[in-house]
């Protein structure tokens, strides 16, 4: 399994809405709310040999409210 992380930014006023019908997808691991230039920050497993993008646009960006993300895959657990 891939560790990938994923920043959303949210149009305004929608970042609760957009976090609810993420948590009814049940495609994150950990999924939490965050200050700076991105709303929620999103833990997800993907599995090995999936392609990323494809998962991401397929799931992810479906969810309407979504400004824009900033996907970070993850390498090795120290």
């Amino acid at each position: 399994m891939q560790c990938v992380f994923v920043q959303i930014r949210c149009r305004p006023g929608t970042a609760y809405k957009v976090a609810r019908d993420i948590a009814l997808q049940e495609i994150h691991s950990e999924l939490y709310s965050t200050s700076g230039d991105y709303d929620l920050l999103m833990k997800i497993y993907i599995e090995d040999g999936e392609d990323i993008g494809k998962y991401i646009n397929e799931t992810v960006h479906q969810i309407e409210g979504i400004e824009r993300s900033l996907t970070t895959l993850t390498f090795k657990a120290f």
